[in-house]
């Protein structure tokens, strides 16, 4: 068996000239990159330095090392990129950085960080120029080594480099394979082999598209047709721009869409896979800090993997109160500190192992690698650690998101993206090219960040400069390409901005305009070809249903649509049998549209559990209420809020407001300091008001707040003055409701009793009984303290607005009942019969749904519907008029 080299450039040519070796069997046949090659003839199991591990070492000596003109810019984050980077060019260009370091400042300080990186290295890892000279010093083994040696599909070759295959050519046969493309001038008078052959003259098309996105989406209509054709096959078609990292996103998705192999020569994105997102969103919380939208999302993608996470129970991440962004340390020992064996689904008390969890994420980049190897297992640890050897902790998002992995794929049998570079090295038969705009492709030349071109001329630091790089990988796809080119640009930029042409175009075929919304030759996939032809799509049942909806809402009569549902349908006969509160009783009056979305369908308003600016109305109505709760428990404990003195109500409420403040944080979103503060003061003036407003007082007033009835649950540890647990059902309507009454006084002698529900927002201009249907708080809960106290007591009801210290009281609560059972029986039979309709809420500002509706729909839907929903209403919406 002969032994013979081919030395091919990059991972890409290697696979696939190894596969083709293999087709041909061709026993003996080493297929390697020059590197490969130096480190075989070196011996003794030596190789090169590779970028992982110069970057491995450069981002650990950074910080102890002593380099002078470079010591203010060692600690930035794109220090260790820069040095290697600088690092890199100097041994590709063969310059001795020792030898010229008394030359200039800077070059002093890079060869101080050289000679430390290389202390560092395993005796066998080398420098290029010291991989070199083992080799040529062990030259007289290349014939049995490596056999004669040919070198294709290069246009190039690094200074440092040269020399080896120089000397090769003194003691094995070397022929350099051109074929069409350039050949360096170094090479003529090397001893070394040239062979030349004519160039391709495959078809060239130049066309034109919108942006970016349009451009990869052509792209993938192209490789469809040349595949259904059958004009090609999958390994014959290659898509290709100098710098693929624009375009991954796109043809990431739109792979997915058209469901045919499109391998990344270059690899994904790290974050395009589970493992990889699990690492993003550690980074996330290590960087940002920890918050309850983090945790749920860490814990959401590391529960498939061995660890701390999996050993909680599933679905423990709804112990969490969704209000509470959780973004303190107090917040989380605060919730952890409730949290006993009887929260946990499984009966288990797994807080020490949560709290284990909590702790480690508090330590921060400071502690990655410790945090990353105790919550991390198998491929996430690993990326976590390419991540932390690649760049500096502080810098982890930035690190990951340039991360690359294979993406799986057989690059010898699939479609390829891929660089262009790559591209130059192993041509395919059918191409399409794109990026091809001004200062796109080619790339312009600049200096390097560390060694300008005063220090080290650019031409002899980086004698392959990236621009000229760019211009003749463009010449070798062309001369090397069979069949087909596609050269395609953008016209406009993500942005909009109008993009030049490349200068490459000059001289190519007439440009072909591709608009965006033209009906495509060939679809790439079937959102593409149903979007291509409108009539198909018609007739699915996705766009006819869309259509009728779309067409419904124009009209102005109610249809299905608009929320006509079947007489006595079962989900709205559970709904209405539910306990209801005044909240929701007012809905079904106001908004029987919202009712049913969200008593029977369980829609909810999305919330955010990031700190917000400011409270909102509710979110301040519940700390004045939870504030007058504790503060009135604690005067009721110490002699009665009946007697109590201003002095000794600002007390409570101070303590009350103390505490309610500090576990809000670990249940509800706080606003900034500042603002907080001052909504601590507002509402401490409201409470104050509310304990101390003026009223008729009867002996012996026993006061009580918060106090549930209808089953609700009691807030606190205080005992309500009846038994919580009894229904209560409002007479000829079926209604049971529960709740909270804000504050109960009952007289010592038991047969006075006065209901206060207390309003934090503006007084009503004028007096109000149903206000329309927005106000049944004092009528609800004057006939459910009657109902849980006894025909026998005399019960009072009224709304107490607090910023003017308005009492509101009810007129005659018997009569105002029996008018509310007429109403509340109306919307009961006009639901019933499937009325679902739009009420006079409905799209308002307030309404939280209001985004399930057309856009719009306050000034569009509702002006059409509205007067034929009223109609259809009928009795149902007469409590909008009444006050």
């Amino acid at each position: 068996m002969r032994r013979h080299t081919v030395i091919a450039h990059g991972r890409h040519a290697v696979r696939e000239r190894r596969l083709v070796a293999a087709r041909q069997h061709q026993h003996g046949l080493h297929i390697l990159t020059f590197e490969q090659l130096a480190a075989r003839l070196a011996g003794g199991l030596a190789l090169t330095v590779d970028d992982q591990t110069l970057r491995q070492a450069v981002q650990a000596l950074l910080p102890t090392l002593t380099l002078g003109e470079l010591d203010s810019l060692k600690a930035l984050p794109g220090m260790v990129a820069a040095g290697v980077e600088t690092i890199g060019k100097a041994w590709r260009a063969g310059i001795d950085l020792q030898a010229r370091a008394a030359s200039h400042p800077r070059l002093a300080s890079l060869a101080t960080l050289e000679a430390a990186v290389l202390t560092t290295l395993p005796p066998a890892m080398m420098r290029p120029a010291d991989l070199v000279a083992a080799a040529l010093a062990r030259l007289e083994h290349a014939p049995t080594l490596v056999g004669p040696v040919e070198v294709v599909g290069l246009t190039e070759l690094a200074p440092c480099w040269r020399p080896l295959l120089r000397g090769l050519a003194t003691q094995v046969p070397v022929r350099w394979i051109a074929g069409p493309r350039s050949v360096p001038a170094w090479l003529e008078g090397s001893g070394i082999q040239i062979e030349r052959a004519e160039a391709q003259t495959p078809q060239i098309t130049t066309v034109s598209a919108s942006t970016a996105y349009h451009e990869a989406i052509e792209a993938m209509r192209w490789a469809r047709a040349l595949l259904a054709s059958c004009e090609a096959q999958p390994a014959q078609i290659a898509i290709a721009a100098v710098t693929p990292a624009e375009y991954d996103d796109y043809f990431l998705a739109l792979r997915d869409d058209a469901n045919f192999e499109l391998h990344f020569v270059h690899g994904v994105h790290i974050t395009a896979c589970r493992e990889g997102q699990a690492a993003a969103a550690l980074a996330d919380i290590l960087l940002r800090g920890l918050s309850q939208i983090r945790m749920r999302r860490l814990s959401t993608l590391l529960r498939a993997y061995p660890g701390l996470f999996q050993d909680l129970p599933e679905g423990w991440t709804r112990l969490l109160p969704t209000d509470a962004p959780l973004t303190s340390r107090d917040a989380w020992t605060r919730l952890l500190e409730r949290l006993t064996a009887v929260h946990w689904s499984d009966g288990t008390d797994h807080s020490p192992a949560l709290r284990e969890i909590v702790d480690l994420l508090w330590q921060g980049t400071a502690a990655a690698a410790t945090v990353g190897a105790r919550l991390l297992r198998g491929r996430v640890l690993a990326i976590w650690r390419s991540a932390l050897r690649a760049g500096p902790a502080a810098s982890l998002d930035l690190t990951l998101a340039a991360l690359r992995l294979d993406d799986g794929l057989d690059a010898c049998v699939s479609l390829a993206w891929l660089p262009a570079s790559a591209l130059a090295a192993s041509p395919r038969r059918f191409v399409r090219l794109l990026g091809l705009n001004s200062s796109r492709w080619p790339r312009a030349i600049s200096e390097d960040r560390l060694l300008s071109d005063h220090i080290i001329p650019t031409a002899e630091l980086d004698p392959l400069p990236v621009s000229a790089a760019d211009r003749r990988d463009f010449e070798t796809i062309l001369a090397t390409t069979q069949d087909q080119v596609v050269l395609s640009r953008a016209r406009r930029d993500a942005d909009g901005r109008l993009l030049g042409r490349s200068p490459l175009l000059l001289g190519q075929p007439a440009e072909h305009y591709l608009r965006r919304n033209a009906v495509p030759a060939h679809a790439f996939s079937e959102t593409d070809r149903l979007t291509a032809r409108p009539d198909e799509f018609g007739t699915s049942t996705q766009s006819v249903a869309a259509t009728t909806c779309w067409r419904n809402w124009m009209r102005r009569e109610i249809t299905a649509h608009d929320g006509l549902l079947r007489t006595h349908h079962p989900a709205i006969e559970v709904a209405l049998g539910r306990v209801h509160s005044a909240s929701s009783l007012r809905l079904l009056l106001r908004n029987p549209l919202g009712f049913v979305w969200q008593y029977v369908l369980g829609w909810r308003a999305p919330t955010s559990a990031e700190d917000a600016l400011v409270l909102d109305p509710l979110g301040f109505g519940d700390l004045v209420h939870g504030t007058l709760d504790r503060a009135l428990q604690v005067l009721e404990g110490n002699g009665g809020c009946a007697t109590a003195s201003g002095e000794q109500i600002a007390r409570a409420v101070d303590e009350a407001l103390r505490e309610l403040a500090l576990d809000w944080a670990s249940e509800r979103s706080v606003p900034p300091a500042l603002i907080w503060r001052r909504t601590l003061e507002e509402a401490r003036t409201l409470c104050e008001r509310a304990l101390g407003f003026q009223a008729q007082w009867h002996a012996g007033t026993r006061s009580y707040s918060e106090v549930p009835f209808g089953g609700s649950p009691p807030k606190s540890s205080a005992v309500p003055p009846w038994d919580a647990t009894l229904p209560v059902e409002i007479p000829g309507t079926r209604f049971r409701i529960g709740g909270y009454i804000d504050r109960l006084d009952i007289a010592g002698d038991g047969l006075h009793a006065r209901v206060r529900d207390y309003k934090t927002g503006r007084t009503p201009s004028s007096d109000i009984v149903f206000d329309g249907g927005k106000e049944l708080q004092r009528c609800l809960y004057a006939f459910a303290a009657q109902a849980m106290l006894g025909e026998h007591v005399d019960v009072t009801s009224s709304l107490l607005y607090l910023r003017d210290e308005t009492d509101l009281p009810l007129d005659d609560p018997q009569r105002r009942l029996r008018e509310m059972v007429q109403y509340l029986q109306a919307g009961r039979a006009n639901l019933l019969s499937g009325g679902a309709l739009l009420g006079v809420d409905t799209g308002n500002r307030f309404d939280p749904l209001a985004f399930a509706l057309p856009a719009n729909a306050d000034a569009t839907y509702r002006q059409r519907k509205e007067p034929a929903a009223t109609e259809q209403l009928g009795d149902a919406a007469r409590i909008w008029g009444v006050l």
